[in-house]
């Protein structure tokens, strides 16, 4: 809840576009008139009618914000398939725990009428897959590779973090009576790599971390979409190019994430 409200009180947007209200107003109610001849008396009615719509005029907008909040779980796909092939089963993960977070933190765009605009954002992504085994990934190797470690880890987590730039296509319906409408966004998104990382926590070692590339694919490439009602909706992210790069035994090893997205 935090996260919501500092996403719309601190958020600052210059937006050439200007919003415009356009009302038309018919009165109603009752007339009475006494008169003779022409001026006989009568006694009429009259509607009112309300219409108010807005609409926001075409042009560029550039701004800083914090957006776009995704929060899901994130899963891996071997060729396709939910299992993983005999060469990966030292990435076996618990689901629960396997998540992905990011948000935006600028954006560049331009609408081009209330319901449709495009933009392109930057924001950051994180991949945090919760391992079963109590093995350690190794730095610095040739290929992705581990060991088998004889303590056990609370908590043995694998995760990858990407600055996340997505070309975004948004559509919105009308406003309904309460103010809020229908969104569906969706585009590519292209991926740098920032850092991996094996985070530990172990009674014998306590916590650890090690940072490296980890053979994480330098720059990915995927689509995704949104959609959602008022600030709330659902995500889903797919990669097309493999997760790990310069590692034979992980070829066609994908990333697929998916959740809720606020602030949108």
């Amino acid at each position: 809840m935090l996260c919501i409200a500092a996403s719309y009180g601190f958020a600052q947007t210059t937006d050439s576009t200007k919003t415009t209200t356009d009302t038309v107003v018919t009165k109603k109610g009752l007339k009475i008139r006494f008169g003779l001849g022409n001026d006989a008396p009568y006694v009429s009615t009259y509607d009112t009618t309300t219409t108010i719509t807005h609409s926001k005029a075409p042009g560029f907008s550039f701004g800083i914000t914090f957006s776009r909040i995704d929060l899901g779980f994130a899963t891996l796909l071997d060729h396709g398939s939910f299992t993983l092939s005999p060469k990966n089963q030292f990435l076996s993960y618990r689901q629960a725990k396997t998540a992905n977070f990011g948000f935006d933190v600028v954006q560049f765009g331009y609408r081009f009428n209330s319901a449709f605009k495009i933009y392109v954002a930057g924001g950051f992504d994180w991949t945090n897959i919760r391992l079963r085994k109590d093995i350690t990934i190794q730095r610095n190797a040739p290929v992705l590779t581990y060991t088998q470690d004889s303590i056990h880890y609370s908590k043995n987590r694998f995760s990858s973090s990407y600055l996340r730039i997505p070309l975004a296509f948004y559509y919105r319906s009308h406003e309904d009576s309460r103010g809020n409408y229908f969104r569906l966004v969706a585009g590519p998104e292209f991926g740098i790599l920032l850092n991996g990382r094996v985070k530990q926590i172990s009674e014998e070692n306590g916590k650890q971390k090690f940072d490296d590339d980890y053979h994480f694919a330098k720059l990915r490439k995927g689509i995704f979409i949104r959609m959602g009602y008022g600030i709330m909706g659902i995500y889903a992210k797919y990669y097309f190019n493999d997760m790990f790069e310069n590692s034979p035994d992980q070829q066609g090893l994908k990333n697929f994430s998916f959740g809720l997205t606020l602030g949108f």
